[in-house]
């Protein structure tokens, strides 16, 4: 998809000043049952999302003159290992980033709140696996802690590869669906266009306004400003804690498929 988000979603105002240090992340009690033990009471089978073919696949999106280019294909200096603030162990190489999954995730050294992102992926031709042991990774819109926690928007080889659906390409994972499945064959690049609302929080650290999210796959709407019910949790109901601007961060899923590869990611922060 090479069609801008601005033109789906109406003019986008002028960059912030990105606030570069990260929030603290207390913990909230909470009074809610003690949530249910297995993963798949959280996920939803149907209804199957419709399939749409999207537009054919075309150069990458240059970025605007106003955006910050996290990856434009020659290094990594943008983006931290989470584990450990050190630098990103991934591959770069002819102008792709490509996945090493036994060195983790990695993150944006920038904090962000509200933005507009533009990420492009793609899963090898020929992939194996199935569900999600196929080309799994993720977008976390906010990283909120070590690991994979945060705010998660899903990527996955969704091509004729069934699964739960709001765990397949497009889903906020766990908890929404994709409104349609545009999914590329493996090999293609696969695009996303994503806008961002950061949850707002009250001085008390009561939830004021949860986070939302607007995203386009291959230029094809798949979340339509969908309010998030709190970070994404494998297990259980999500739930909010207080936090202030957040890296974003990029999955290196564990699972036994030959690992995703991304290239031209920009973002412009928005007031």
């Amino acid at each position: 998809m090479i069609c801008m988000l601005a033109a789906a979603l109406g003019p986008l105002a002028q960059v912030l000043a990105i606030t570069p240090a990260l929030a603290a992340l207390p913990a909230v009690p909470s009074t809610a049952a003690a949530p249910p033990a297995d993963p798949h009471a959280t996920e939803q089978w149907a209804p199957i999302p419709p399939v749409v073919r999207p537009a054919p696949e075309t150069a990458p999106t240059p970025p605007p003159s106003d955006a910050i280019v996290l990856f434009g294909g020659k290094d990594l200096s943008e983006w931290v290992a989470t584990d450990d603030a050190g630098p990103a162990r991934w591959k770069v190489e002819g102008a792709v980033l490509t996945i090493v999954k036994s060195a983790g995730n990695i993150q944006t050294r920038r904090t962000f709140t509200d933005y507009q992102l533009h990420l492009e992926w793609r899963t090898p031709k020929g992939i194996t696996g199935t569900g999600q042991a196929r080309g799994n990774s993720g977008i976390f819109l906010g990283a909120t802690g070590p690991r994979d926690a945060g705010y998660e928007l899903q990527i996955l080889d969704s091509f004729a590869n069934p699964t739960y659906v709001n765990g397949q390409a497009g889903a906020v994972y766990k908890q929404h669906a994709p409104l349609a499945n545009p999914a590329r064959a493996p090999g293609a690049w696969q695009t996303y266009d994503i806008a961002w609302t950061a949850p707002r929080f009250a001085a008390d650290g009561m939830l004021a306004s949860p986070a939302r999210v607007t995203a386009l796959l291959n230029g094809v709407l798949v979340q339509n400003d969908f309010a998030l019910a709190g970070e994404t949790v494998y297990i259980g109901p999500p739930s909010y804690r207080p936090h202030g601007p957040l890296p974003i961060k990029l999955q290196a899923h564990r699972d036994p498929s030959p690992p995703i590869s991304f290239r031209n990611i920009w973002i412009r922060p928005l007031p």
